[in-house]
């Protein structure tokens, strides 16, 4: 039995008029159907405004589909009873892409990553503050960093915070909304390195929301491509996204600049013509 299992999920959101009346609804997930494996990364494409954070909403059980079931470990997220939706809540955590914006600005690196751990585990003070401390080494900071505020870290160390709060309940899934986005290309690298290198030693299963081509190669085991909520295909190697035929793919794949600034001309040229 996979882990995740989205099953043929609609979803739909209704626009309002001038005078406030309910106008024709946006379809913005279409009919999507997709499997995440225990230890596996599942990395989905798509251009703004495709679906991606939508279809991650569903996933985390924040956003009710109109059709179609969201299933992990066999329950079904939004009819299952209040003890299994609590344990799900546990197992699936999230880090989303602002990574100021996803943390309270008045607390400390210390409270952040004690939230869940209050919420779900029964520490005593000085058993948390020593897995908080463990959490923060896990992550590339140190017990120096455990109380100091979002804005004394730069985008790249609060992201690794973020992360750290993830894992601390030791969960089954995280869900990465375009979690390296906002990060430069250097702080980018490194945490997709953090990212493989937690996946291997938690057997943790990623669904990894992203528009970075590169990005999701780097991380994930089979690639998925989300287009105006429809789920073009899905990709269990490189290679076989870069000799895809399909027509959106080969709009991603020329979307991507060449690796030397030198043939960046060339690419813009022939993307014209």
């Amino acid at each position: 039995m996979s882990l995740l299992q989205v099953k043929e999920v609609s979803h739909s959101y209704g626009s309002r008029t001038f005078f406030n009346r309910k106008g024709r609804s946006k379809q913005v997930l279409s009919d999507i159907s997709l499997e995440i494996e225990e230890g596996t990364c599942l990395g989905m494409l798509g251009t703004s405004g495709a679906g991606k954070s939508t279809l991650g909403k569903v996933i985390l059980g924040l956003e009710r589909p109109q059709t179609g079931q969201i299933l992990f470990q066999g329950h079904e997220i939004y009819t299952a009873d209040k003890q299994t939706r609590q344990k799900i809540r546990r197992d699936i955590q999230a880090v989303f892409q602002d990574s100021y914006s996803s943390v309270n600005p008045r607390m400390t690196a210390e409270r952040i990553i004690a939230e869940p751990l209050e919420n779900y585990e029964k520490l005593t003070a000085a058993e948390q503050k020593r897995t908080i401390i463990e959490l923060l080494e896990r992550v590339g900071l140190s017990e120096a960093d455990l109380k100091k505020y979002p804005h004394q870290f730069s985008g790249g160390q609060l992201q690794r915070i973020n992360i750290a709060r993830a894992i601390s309940l030791k969960p089954k899934l995280i869900v990465l909304d375009e979690s390296v986005s906002s990060l430069d290309m250097v702080n980018q690298t490194l945490i997709l390195e953090l990212l493989k290198e937690l996946k291997e030693d938690f057997g943790l299963s990623y669904f990894f929301i992203t528009h970075d081509i590169k990005a999701a190669y780097t991380i994930s085991d089979t690639l998925g491509v989300l287009e105006k909520g429809e789920l073009v295909d899905f990709y269990e190697s490189k290679d076989q996204f870069f000799t895809s035929e399909h027509p959106v793919v080969k709009e991603m794949r020329g979307s991507i600049l060449a690796e030397h600034p030198r043939f960046r001309s060339i690419r813009t040229r022939v993307s014209h013509r």
